[in-house]
Formats: structure tokens, sequence, C-alpha cells
């Protein structure tokens, strides 16, 4: 059992996301268990404040060191093995590869961090890892939370009836040399709007389908990440 500690400020965010889907069906099956800790619940009456200006000056708040640490400790008890995940757009950029390796571990405490940040302290004190999901900033690291549990999720055993789905797709190891995009895919009709489908899927020749999926991820992976390499040098 994948067992997931989640640490927010906005745990209602989280409701509908664990209801549906496969994320759903993992719960059902007993493959995922999260628990949902609202941080504020660590911090003092009668105003549960988690943030305050920052030192040095500078616009926006800081979560505040106690109620963090006192939260991540709470959940360490609860899981003593967990790895302590931060999202912040500090971290090294998530990756397929780095979802499989964590998608391997039973126990994770994954900190949503809001405002300007949090205390250093707290990831000096608590946190094993920083997590970026891109070179983007969003409002915290609730959205993050749930793209990292879909992208860890559906590598564990049993949550994809499918397994060989996950080896072949963008970025997977088993496929290509790990960093090409997926080819385009087909399904009924066979034509549509004066649209068909390659005849080569129609040929029911595998070992053709996939050396033409292979070489379309290439011509695919050159078209899109060349163009994104290439705004980055403008």
């Amino acid at each position: 059992m994948w067992q997931v500690e989640i640490l927010t400020i906005f745990p209602e965010i989280f409701r509908s996301f664990l209801k549906v889907s496969l994320v759903r069906k993992a719960l059902d099956r007993a493959l995922f268990a999260p628990t949902l800790t609202n941080i504020r619940d660590f911090a003092s009456a009668p105003h549960f404040k988690v943030d305050d200006s920052p030192y040095g000056g500078g616009p926006g708040m800081v979560m505040l060191v106690d109620p963090l640490v006192q939260a991540i400790r709470a959940a360490r008890s609860r899981r003593p093995s967990a790895r302590v995940i931060l999202f912040s757009a500090s971290g090294p950029r998530f990756t397929q590869r780095r979802a499989i390796e964590l998608s391997k571990l039973d126990d994770l405490v994954l900190v949503c961090g809001r405002y300007e940040g949090i205390d250093q302290r707290v990831i000096d004190l608590e946190v094993d890892e920083e997590i970026s999901i891109g070179d983007f900033v969003v409002m915290g690291g609730e959205v993050p939370a749930m793209l990292f549990i879909e992208a860890c999720l559906r590598l564990r055993p049993g949550v994809i009836h499918n397994s060989e789905s996950t080896a072949h797709e963008s970025f997977s190891p088993g496929f290509g040399d790990g960093t090409l995009l997926e080819a385009p895919q087909y399904t009924r009709p066979e034509n549509f709007e004066g649209l068909g489908v390659p005849e080569v899927l129609l040929s029911g020749n595998h070992k053709l389908i996939h050396a033409w999926r292979l070489e379309e991820s290439g011509k695919r992976t050159a078209k899109i990440r060349g163009t994104q390499d290439d705004n980055k040098e403008r």
C-alpha cells in the first residue's frame, strides 16, 4: 500500500481529487492510503496563524517554522521511514524517471507550501527533497502535490490494469532512451472528416508498427522539444 501524508492549509482542495478516476479506485482497492493534515491544527489559538512577514523586508508572507515543523514531525511519527518532499519552485524539476523512483517508496510526506514560501529552517531541519513541477510559479503546493500523486500512483503495482501502458509512453526509460515523446495515437472511426488513420496501424504487422511509432516519436520530440530549446536561446 502507498501511504502518503499530505500537509496543507487547504485540505478541502483534495476532497474531489480523491473521489474520482483511478485515484478513487486505488483507494477502494486499498492500494493507496492518503492522510490529509491541516497545518493550522498545529498553530496557536485563537487565530491559528501560520504565516508572518519576512525578516529583511520584502513583499508577501512566509510560512512560520513552528506549526510546519510540528505537522511534519507528527507525520513522521506515523510514518517513521517516510521521505519528506516539499513542492517548491527552487527544487529540481520533476521527471518521469524521478516519478518511477519515488513510486517505489511505500511512505511519503508531501508538504504543500503557500505564500512566498516557507522558513528555510523547516527545510534545513525536516525536508529530505524539494521538487519543482516546472519553471513557473503557482499559488501553492496543492496542485503540484496532486500532479505528483497522479504521476507516481499510476506506476504502483495494480493501479493500472495493463502495466504495459506505462512502459511505452512519453519519457519512459523502456520507450526509446527515456527522452522521447509518445507517438500519435488513433482509434475509431478509421476516417473522420477526411482525416484517416496511418495505413501502418491497420496492417497488423507489429514490427512495422513499433518501428513507425519510434520514428514518429523521434520526429515529434525533435519538433516540439527542438522548438522549446530554440525559444530558450532567444
